[in-house]
């Protein structure tokens, strides 16, 4: 196996390269809200090499990954803005900063611990640079939702700000439903909206203090919906039922065939 120095040096040079005289001019052509895109969709891919369980993939798509950082930072370097050794140094200096319980002498007794002092560090490091002082700042607001709410709540939760248990998350849930209910009933399209982003958050909020990620476990039920889905357009066809033709207690049949097959094989309905 290469040495990491050297296998970086290599990386960096191949980048300076490809941007250079004589380069690629796709890649002399790219800027940094060209790339944007790209960040994203490389991210996503490594989440799907994770949960394929697939070794080489991940080390892939993590090579996907990071050539997005070092694309970027040469495009830094040419405007004299930051390299990537800057990046590396930048990143370095504040995971030593962060952890004084692991490089310092302060004394933590557990990973809550941990939370409550990496927040107040930052909180701590925003303060010097002359940023706001609310835990919240930091979280992009160009996350997904669900993503953002997960991550929003569970920054107010490192100052307290949380339910004492899953049971006071789980009773918000009711509540914002029956808020909900109210707004249906009344026809308010705008209420609407407003209710059902109550429930999204609640229900959000509620799979945090059951410290069930709430994107993985949606992932999981667009998962189920697909392949039950699919079933039932496997059950029409082999019926000689076109698409748009089959009656609602036919696929709803369909469906519930799907959802025995899959307790079948041990998994939950």
């Amino acid at each position: 196996m290469p040495a990491p120095a050297e296998a970086i040096e290599r990386l960096l040079a191949i980048m300076a390269r490809l941007r250079g005289p004589g380069g690629c001019p796709w890649d002399r052509e790219q800027t940094l809200s060209s790339l944007r895109p790209y960040v994203l969709e490389e991210t996503y891919e490594v989440l799907e090499a994770i949960d394929s369980g697939d070794a080489r993939a991940h080390c892939e798509e993590l090579g996907d990954l990071l050539l997005q950082i070092v694309f970027q930072s040469q495009l830094a370097h040419e405007t004299g803005s930051f390299t990537f050794a800057d990046v590396a140094e930048a990143i370095s200096n504040k995971l030593v900063s962060r952890h004084p319980h692991v490089f310092g002498t302060s004394d933590v007794k557990d990973s809550a611990g941990v939370l409550k002092q990496w927040a107040a560090l930052k909180k701590k490091e925003k303060e010097a640079r002359g940023g706001g002082k609310s835990v919240l700042e930091g979280v992009p607001r160009e996350m997904p939702a669900l993503a953002r709410a997960e991550r929003l709540t569970e920054k107010a939760s490192r100052i307290g700000f949380d339910w004492p248990d899953a049971a006071g998350a789980r009773a918000k849930v009711d509540e914002e439903v029956g808020e909900l209910d109210a707004a249906i009933a009344s026809g308010d399209r705008a209420a609407i909206e407003h209710e059902l982003g109550d429930v999204l958050f609640a229900v959000t909020n509620l799979a945090r203090k059951l410290s069930v990620a709430p994107e993985e476990a949606l992932r999981g039920a667009i998962g189920r919906f697909i392949q039950r889905f699919e079933h039932v357009e496997r059950g029409l066809e082999r019926a000689g039922v076109p698409h748009g033709q089959a009656t609602l207690e036919h696929m709803d049949a369909l469906w519930d065939e799907a959802k025995a097959l899959a307790r079948g094989d041990g998994e939950p309905a």
